[in-house]
């Protein structure tokens, strides 16, 4: 992914914008990393459940009414 292009969030006042500095407080902003994958999947029995409860297939997201 092109860094240029990449959505960025600022570390002081959590603001998101695609600059290298931050339009509110002018401070350099960083790319956000996702998450870490975890085997462990601690809310996982809960999204399961829930997607049982709305009858959506295993991997697909829900249709949006």
């Amino acid at each position: 992914m092109d860094a240029k292009l990449a959505l960025r969030k600022c570390p002081e006042c959590n603001a998101y914008t695609m600059k290298v500095e931050c339009t509110n407080c002018k401070n350099e902003t960083v790319i956000p990393k996702p998450a870490r994958y975890s085997p462990e999947d601690k809310y996982g029995h809960y999204r399961r459940k829930l997607k049982k409860r709305l009858n959506i297939e295993p991997g697909r997201k829900p249709i949006k009414s």
